[in-house]
């Protein structure tokens, strides 16, 4: 018999007690083996008493680094512990934990990295005419560097195989990472695949990428992908 992957959730979280526990109890539905860690970047509110209540892992850090920074905690703890998979979920509640599957599916047999897009299909979820320029901007520089469409690398909603999680936990973007570390990682020879999924509307508390900040975003964002290109790779 093959045995099966062990998993780790990974779920960065600032200020995100309005939301966190409905995000585990979904984990949990699944009724799977995948074990949780929570990532706390030193939230001013309940959420860590309340991850903590609910029995799951949770890694508080001394001050807020970001979500580079919370993330990449993440891998570090999965490098460590031996886990096989790791998936990035986030905290707000945006992702649909139903559809974890869907990515570990395909991360198990074709790639090393899975991105779970909100464009490659029209599934309900509407975003700001900003952001939408934004994505289509990161496609079109992601084809001319990497010479493969990706369609949301924003997306948060990932799964990583074991190689992948071990590059990270020492190669990861600190400031806005998705969109970066997707070109780290095309770079560095790993396999990304991207599956259709359906994300929700956030319900509580509001975007670390404010309507304002957006175009300060993807400024900051083709800049620092623009000094990758002269880094040398790292994976040879």
């Amino acid at each position: 018999m093959t045995k099966s992957p062990k998993i780790l959730v990974i779920i960065p979280a600032y200020n995100e007690e309005g939301s966190i526990c409905s995000v585990i109890r979904e984990i949990r539905a699944l009724k799977s083996d995948m074990d949780i860690l929570v990532i706390n970047d030193a939230s001013t509110d309940e959420t860590e008493c309340l991850v903590a209540e609910m029995n799951e892992v949770v890694l508080t850090l001394p001050f807020n680094v970001g979500i580079g920074g919370a993330v990449q905690t993440g891998f570090k703890y999965a490098h460590e512990n031996g886990y096989d998979v790791a998936v990035q979920v986030d905290g707000d509640g945006q992702h649909i934990p139903g559809q974890i599957p869907l990515l570990t599916e395909v991360l198990q047999t074709e790639a090393d990295v899975v991105i779970g897009s909100r464009f490659i299909e029209t599934l309900g979820y509407t975003t700001s005419w900003v952001r939408r320029i934004g994505v289509r901007i990161f496609m079109i520089v992601n084809s001319l560097i990497l010479k493969q469409r990706i369609t949301d690398s924003t997306s948060g909603f990932r799964a990583y195989n074991k190689k992948a999680i071990a590059f990270l936990a020492s190669y990861y973007p600190h400031d806005y990472p998705e969109p970066e570390s997707v070109v780290v990682l095309g770079r560095n020879g790993f396999c990304i695949r991207e599956v259709p999924v359906k994300m929700r509307e956030r319900e509580y508390g509001r975007s670390s990428i404010s309507a304002f900040h957006s175009v300060y975003y993807m400024i900051k964002v083709l800049l620092a992908i623009f000094v990758d290109l002269f880094r040398e790779k790292i994976v040879h």
